[in-house]
Protein backbone atom coordinates (compact mmCIF):
# COMPACT_ATOMS: atom_id res chain seq x y z
CA UNK A 1 0.00 0.00 0.00
CA UNK A 2 2.85 2.39 0.85
CA UNK A 3 4.48 1.67 -2.53
CA UNK A 4 1.27 2.47 -4.36
CA UNK A 5 0.85 5.71 -2.41
CA UNK A 6 4.47 6.69 -3.09
CA UNK A 7 4.11 6.00 -6.81
CA UNK A 8 0.94 8.08 -6.94
CA UNK A 9 2.66 10.95 -5.12
CA UNK A 10 5.55 10.85 -7.61
CA UNK A 11 3.13 10.95 -10.55
CA UNK A 12 1.20 13.87 -9.07
CA UNK A 13 4.42 15.74 -8.38
CA UNK A 14 5.63 15.15 -11.94
CA UNK A 15 2.30 16.32 -13.34
CA UNK A 16 2.40 19.46 -11.18
CA UNK A 17 5.95 20.27 -12.30
CA UNK A 18 5.07 19.71 -15.95
CA UNK A 19 2.30 22.27 -15.66
CA UNK A 20 4.32 24.64 -13.49
CA UNK A 21 6.17 27.78 -14.44
CA UNK A 22 9.90 28.07 -14.94
CA UNK A 23 11.85 29.74 -12.14
CA UNK A 24 12.40 33.03 -14.02
CA UNK A 25 8.72 33.20 -15.03
CA UNK A 26 7.61 32.71 -11.43
CA UNK A 27 9.96 35.48 -10.34
CA UNK A 28 8.64 37.90 -12.96
CA UNK A 29 5.01 37.17 -12.07
CA UNK A 30 5.70 37.79 -8.39
CA UNK A 31 8.02 40.81 -8.45
CA UNK A 32 7.29 42.77 -11.65
CA UNK A 33 4.87 44.98 -9.70
CA UNK A 34 7.66 46.03 -7.30
CA UNK A 35 9.92 46.96 -10.22
CA UNK A 36 7.17 49.09 -11.79
CA UNK A 37 6.38 50.81 -8.48
CA UNK A 38 10.06 51.69 -8.09
CA UNK A 39 10.17 52.99 -11.67
CA UNK A 40 7.35 55.39 -10.83
CA UNK A 41 9.13 56.65 -7.71
CA UNK A 42 12.78 56.75 -8.80
CA UNK A 43 12.70 56.78 -12.64
CA UNK A 44 14.71 53.58 -13.00
CA UNK A 45 13.46 51.35 -15.88
CA UNK A 46 11.46 48.44 -14.48
CA UNK A 47 13.12 46.15 -17.02
CA UNK A 48 16.56 46.95 -15.57
CA UNK A 49 15.47 46.46 -11.95
CA UNK A 50 13.70 43.19 -12.71
CA UNK A 51 16.61 41.84 -14.79
CA UNK A 52 19.04 42.64 -11.99
CA UNK A 53 16.77 40.88 -9.48
CA UNK A 54 16.51 37.83 -11.74
CA UNK A 55 20.27 37.70 -12.21
CA UNK A 56 21.27 38.35 -8.59
CA UNK A 57 18.85 35.81 -7.11
CA UNK A 58 18.96 33.12 -9.80
CA UNK A 59 15.22 33.54 -10.26
CA UNK A 60 14.58 33.94 -6.53
CA UNK A 61 16.54 30.84 -5.53
CA UNK A 62 19.61 32.44 -3.92
CA UNK A 63 20.33 32.11 -0.21
CA UNK A 64 20.38 35.89 0.19
CA UNK A 65 16.89 36.19 -1.34
CA UNK A 66 15.32 33.31 0.52
CA UNK A 67 16.84 33.90 3.95
CA UNK A 68 17.43 37.66 3.89
CA UNK A 69 14.91 38.98 1.34
CA UNK A 70 17.99 40.56 -0.30
CA UNK A 71 17.33 40.51 -4.05
CA UNK A 72 20.23 42.68 -5.23
CA UNK A 73 23.19 41.44 -3.22
CA UNK A 74 23.59 44.76 -1.42
CA UNK A 75 26.27 44.56 1.25
CA UNK A 76 26.02 46.22 4.67
CA UNK A 77 28.21 49.27 4.00
CA UNK A 78 28.89 51.81 6.73
CA UNK A 79 25.43 53.42 6.66
CA UNK A 80 23.38 50.24 7.28
CA UNK A 81 21.82 49.89 10.75
CA UNK A 82 19.32 47.11 10.04
CA UNK A 83 19.55 43.31 10.29
CA UNK A 84 22.49 41.52 8.68
CA UNK A 85 23.65 38.08 7.61
CA UNK A 86 27.00 36.67 6.53
CA UNK A 87 27.43 35.19 3.09
CA UNK A 88 30.45 34.21 1.03
CA UNK A 89 30.61 36.28 -2.16
CA UNK A 90 33.79 38.08 -3.25
CA UNK A 91 35.31 37.06 0.09
CA UNK A 92 34.35 34.61 2.87
CA UNK A 93 31.62 35.62 5.36
CA UNK A 94 30.87 39.09 4.02
CA UNK A 95 28.17 41.20 5.63
CA UNK A 96 24.91 41.56 3.69
CA UNK A 97 21.72 43.48 4.42
CA UNK A 98 18.60 41.63 5.60
CA UNK A 99 15.10 42.97 4.93
CA UNK A 100 11.75 42.16 6.51
CA UNK A 101 10.12 42.02 3.07
CA UNK A 102 11.32 41.82 -0.59
CA UNK A 103 9.60 45.15 -1.27
CA UNK A 104 12.11 46.80 1.10
CA UNK A 105 14.94 45.25 -0.90
CA UNK A 106 13.55 46.70 -4.12
CA UNK A 107 13.27 50.18 -2.63
CA UNK A 108 16.74 49.98 -1.09
CA UNK A 109 18.10 49.06 -4.53
CA UNK A 110 16.45 52.16 -6.00
CA UNK A 111 17.91 54.36 -3.26
CA UNK A 112 21.31 52.70 -3.77
CA UNK A 113 21.33 53.95 -7.38
CA UNK A 114 19.52 57.25 -6.86
CA UNK A 115 21.57 58.55 -3.91
CA UNK A 116 25.12 57.57 -4.91
CA UNK A 117 27.27 59.89 -7.01
CA UNK A 118 28.64 56.99 -9.10
CA UNK A 119 25.27 56.51 -10.77
CA UNK A 120 24.21 60.13 -11.32
CA UNK A 121 24.76 59.91 -15.09
CA UNK A 122 22.30 57.01 -15.36
CA UNK A 123 19.43 59.38 -14.65
CA UNK A 124 20.34 61.48 -17.69
CA UNK A 125 19.53 58.51 -19.94
CA UNK A 126 16.24 57.82 -21.69
CA UNK A 127 14.11 55.68 -19.35
CA UNK A 128 12.96 53.58 -22.33
CA UNK A 129 16.52 52.79 -23.42
CA UNK A 130 17.27 49.70 -21.32
CA UNK A 131 20.39 48.96 -23.38
CA UNK A 132 21.92 52.33 -22.46
CA UNK A 133 21.04 51.75 -18.80
CA UNK A 134 22.63 48.29 -18.84
CA UNK A 135 25.89 49.65 -20.29
CA UNK A 136 25.69 52.66 -17.97
CA UNK A 137 25.52 50.41 -14.91
CA UNK A 138 28.60 48.49 -16.05
CA UNK A 139 30.48 51.72 -16.81
CA UNK A 140 29.61 53.11 -13.35
CA UNK A 141 31.16 50.03 -11.73
CA UNK A 142 28.00 48.29 -10.51
CA UNK A 143 29.46 44.85 -11.39
CA UNK A 144 32.92 43.48 -12.16
CA UNK A 145 31.82 40.97 -14.82
CA UNK A 146 32.89 42.47 -18.20
CA UNK A 147 29.80 40.95 -19.82
CA UNK A 148 27.37 42.30 -17.19
CA UNK A 149 25.56 44.70 -19.55
CA UNK A 150 25.05 42.01 -22.19
CA UNK A 151 23.78 39.55 -19.57
CA UNK A 152 21.16 42.09 -18.41
CA UNK A 153 20.11 42.87 -21.98
CA UNK A 154 19.75 39.16 -22.71
CA UNK A 155 17.54 38.71 -19.61
CA UNK A 156 15.38 41.65 -20.66
CA UNK A 157 14.92 40.58 -24.27
CA UNK A 158 14.51 36.87 -23.57
CA UNK A 159 11.75 37.58 -21.03
CA UNK A 160 10.30 40.69 -22.78
CA UNK A 161 10.87 42.72 -19.62
CA UNK A 162 10.83 45.92 -21.70
CA UNK A 163 7.02 45.57 -21.67
CA UNK A 164 7.05 46.70 -18.02
CA UNK A 165 8.73 50.00 -18.96
CA UNK A 166 5.50 50.99 -20.74
CA UNK A 167 3.00 50.44 -17.91
CA UNK A 168 2.15 51.95 -14.53
CA UNK A 169 1.51 50.18 -11.23
CA UNK A 170 -2.25 50.01 -11.90
CA UNK A 171 -1.67 48.23 -15.22
CA UNK A 172 1.17 45.89 -14.31
CA UNK A 173 -1.01 42.85 -13.52
CA UNK A 174 -2.69 43.16 -16.92
CA UNK A 175 0.76 43.22 -18.56
CA UNK A 176 1.71 40.05 -16.64
CA UNK A 177 -1.52 38.32 -17.72
CA UNK A 178 -0.92 39.33 -21.34
CA UNK A 179 2.59 37.88 -21.11
CA UNK A 180 1.44 34.67 -19.38
CA UNK A 181 -2.19 33.97 -20.47
CA UNK A 182 -2.35 30.70 -18.52
CA UNK A 183 -2.43 32.76 -15.31
CA UNK A 184 -6.17 33.12 -15.89
CA UNK A 185 -6.38 29.70 -14.21
CA UNK A 186 -4.44 30.90 -11.16
CA UNK A 187 -7.03 31.90 -8.54
CA UNK A 188 -4.58 33.85 -6.39
CA UNK A 189 -3.28 35.92 -9.29
CA UNK A 190 -6.77 36.59 -10.63
CA UNK A 191 -7.89 37.72 -7.16
CA UNK A 192 -4.97 40.20 -7.10
CA UNK A 193 -5.94 41.39 -10.58
CA UNK A 194 -9.52 41.93 -9.47
CA UNK A 195 -8.34 43.84 -6.40
CA UNK A 196 -6.12 46.13 -8.49
CA UNK A 197 -9.02 46.72 -10.83
CA UNK A 198 -11.43 47.73 -8.07
CA UNK A 199 -8.89 50.08 -6.52
CA UNK A 200 -8.26 51.94 -9.80
CA UNK A 201 -11.71 52.03 -11.39
CA UNK A 202 -15.17 53.18 -10.29
CA UNK A 203 -16.83 50.69 -7.96
CA UNK A 204 -19.65 48.61 -9.45
CA UNK A 205 -21.86 47.05 -6.83
CA UNK A 206 -23.97 43.99 -7.60
CA UNK A 207 -26.82 43.67 -5.10
CA UNK A 208 -28.29 40.18 -4.73
CA UNK A 209 -32.09 40.07 -4.80
CA UNK A 210 -33.62 39.79 -1.36
CA UNK A 211 -37.16 40.31 -0.16
CA UNK A 212 -36.21 43.39 1.80
CA UNK A 213 -37.41 46.95 1.58
CA UNK A 214 -35.99 49.35 -0.99
CA UNK A 215 -34.71 51.52 1.84
CA UNK A 216 -32.76 48.60 3.34
CA UNK A 217 -31.26 47.63 -0.03
CA UNK A 218 -30.24 51.24 -0.64
CA UNK A 219 -28.62 51.35 2.80
CA UNK A 220 -26.68 48.14 2.06
CA UNK A 221 -25.41 49.53 -1.25
CA UNK A 222 -24.39 52.83 0.32
CA UNK A 223 -22.46 50.95 3.01
CA UNK A 224 -20.48 48.96 0.42
CA UNK A 225 -19.74 52.02 -1.71
CA UNK A 226 -18.68 54.04 1.36
CA UNK A 227 -16.22 51.32 2.37
CA UNK A 228 -14.73 51.27 -1.13
CA UNK A 229 -14.41 55.06 -1.15
CA UNK A 230 -12.80 54.95 2.29
CA UNK A 231 -10.15 52.51 1.07
CA UNK A 232 -9.46 54.48 -2.11
CA UNK A 233 -8.92 57.67 -0.07
CA UNK A 234 -6.11 56.17 2.03
CA UNK A 235 -2.71 57.47 0.93
CA UNK A 236 0.73 56.30 2.06
CA UNK A 237 2.72 58.96 3.95
CA UNK A 238 6.34 59.13 5.12
CA UNK A 239 6.85 59.67 8.84
CA UNK A 240 9.35 62.36 9.95
CA UNK A 241 10.99 59.70 12.11
CA UNK A 242 13.11 57.88 9.55
CA UNK A 243 10.67 58.11 6.65
CA UNK A 244 8.70 55.08 7.78
CA UNK A 245 5.61 54.44 5.65
CA UNK A 246 2.25 54.88 7.39
CA UNK A 247 -1.40 55.65 6.70
CA UNK A 248 -4.10 57.50 8.63
CA UNK A 249 -7.40 55.62 8.84
CA UNK A 250 -10.15 57.95 7.54
CA UNK A 251 -13.04 56.02 9.09
CA UNK A 252 -13.74 52.97 11.25
CA UNK A 253 -12.66 49.90 9.27
CA UNK A 254 -11.39 46.36 9.80
CA UNK A 255 -7.67 45.58 9.57
CA UNK A 256 -8.39 42.94 6.91
CA UNK A 257 -9.32 45.70 4.44
CA UNK A 258 -5.98 47.46 4.99
CA UNK A 259 -4.15 44.14 4.69
CA UNK A 260 -5.82 43.44 1.35
CA UNK A 261 -5.31 46.95 -0.06
CA UNK A 262 -1.58 47.09 0.68
CA UNK A 263 -0.91 43.33 0.32
CA UNK A 264 0.62 43.06 3.78
CA UNK A 265 -0.42 40.25 6.11
CA UNK A 266 -2.63 41.06 9.08
CA UNK A 267 -0.07 39.38 11.33
CA UNK A 268 2.67 41.76 10.16
CA UNK A 269 0.44 44.83 10.58
CA UNK A 270 -0.56 43.73 14.07
CA UNK A 271 3.06 43.11 15.04
CA UNK A 272 4.40 46.40 13.64
CA UNK A 273 1.59 48.42 15.24
CA UNK A 274 1.32 46.42 18.50
CA UNK A 275 -2.42 45.95 17.95
CA UNK A 276 -4.57 43.82 20.24
CA UNK A 277 -7.57 43.76 17.89
CA UNK A 278 -8.47 44.08 14.23
CA UNK A 279 -11.01 46.93 14.41
CA UNK A 280 -9.36 50.22 13.42
CA UNK A 281 -10.73 53.60 14.45
CA UNK A 282 -10.95 56.88 12.57
CA UNK A 283 -7.69 58.94 12.59
CA UNK A 284 -5.71 55.95 13.87
CA UNK A 285 -2.11 55.78 12.61
CA UNK A 286 -1.10 52.46 11.05
CA UNK A 287 2.48 51.77 9.99
CA UNK A 288 3.14 49.66 6.89
CA UNK A 289 6.61 48.69 8.08
CA UNK A 290 8.43 48.23 11.35
CA UNK A 291 8.76 51.33 13.51
CA UNK A 292 12.01 52.88 14.74
CA UNK A 293 13.78 52.22 18.04
CA UNK A 294 13.90 55.89 19.00
CA UNK A 295 12.21 59.18 18.14
CA UNK A 296 13.28 62.13 16.00
CA UNK A 297 12.90 64.49 18.97
CA UNK A 298 14.28 64.14 22.48
CA UNK A 299 11.14 64.45 24.66
CA UNK A 300 7.41 65.01 24.55
CA UNK A 301 4.79 66.07 27.12
CA UNK A 302 1.85 63.66 27.12
CA UNK A 303 -1.65 65.01 26.71
CA UNK A 304 -4.75 64.16 28.73
CA UNK A 305 -6.14 60.74 27.85
CA UNK A 306 -3.13 59.80 25.72
CA UNK A 307 -1.79 56.26 26.11
CA UNK A 308 1.75 55.00 25.60
CA UNK A 309 0.51 53.25 22.45
CA UNK A 310 -0.86 56.57 21.15
CA UNK A 311 2.55 58.19 21.70
CA UNK A 312 4.42 55.29 20.11
CA UNK A 313 2.26 55.63 16.97
CA UNK A 314 2.50 59.42 16.92
CA UNK A 315 6.30 59.34 16.96
CA UNK A 316 6.85 56.05 15.12
CA UNK A 317 8.61 54.30 18.02
CA UNK A 318 8.33 50.63 18.97
CA UNK A 319 6.15 50.40 22.06
CA UNK A 320 8.53 48.19 24.05
CA UNK A 321 11.39 50.64 23.37
CA UNK A 322 9.23 53.55 24.54
CA UNK A 323 8.44 51.79 27.83
CA UNK A 324 12.11 50.91 28.35
CA UNK A 325 13.31 54.46 27.71
CA UNK A 326 10.88 55.80 30.32
CA UNK A 327 11.55 53.05 32.90
CA UNK A 328 7.83 52.20 32.98
CA UNK A 329 6.17 48.81 33.40
CA UNK A 330 4.43 47.51 30.29
CA UNK A 331 0.76 48.54 30.48
CA UNK A 332 1.41 51.54 32.71
CA UNK A 333 0.00 54.77 31.23
CA UNK A 334 1.38 58.33 31.43
CA UNK A 335 -0.17 61.17 33.37
CA UNK A 336 -1.25 64.38 31.65
CA UNK A 337 1.80 66.60 31.13
CA UNK A 338 4.28 63.82 31.95
CA UNK A 339 7.65 64.21 30.21
CA UNK A 340 8.14 61.24 27.89
CA UNK A 341 11.66 60.40 26.74
CA UNK A 342 11.89 59.43 23.05
CA UNK A 343 15.62 59.12 22.36
CA UNK A 344 17.74 58.59 25.44
CA UNK A 345 16.73 56.76 28.61
CA UNK A 346 15.04 58.67 31.41
CA UNK A 347 17.63 59.63 34.06
CA UNK A 348 17.41 57.82 37.37
CA UNK A 349 16.34 59.95 40.32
Amino acid sequence: MKKVFFALAVLLFAKFNAQGWKTDEQYIQKFAKYAVEEMEKYKIPASITLAQGLLETGGGQSRLAQQGNNHFGIKCKEDWTGKTMTHTDDAPNECFRVYDDPRESYEDHSKFLAYRKYYVNLFKLDMNDYRAWAHGLKKAGYATNPKYAYILIDKIEKNRLYEFDKVNSKEVNYAILKMYPDLKNDRIFMAQLEQSQTSSKPVTVKVPYEQTSYAQQKKNVEKIVTKAETLNSILIKSHPNGGKKFVIIPDDIDLAAISKKFQITEAALMKWNELDGTQLKRNEIIFLENKSSKGNVATYKSQAGESMHDISQKFGIKLNKLYAKNRMDFGQQPKSGQLIYLQSKKPRK
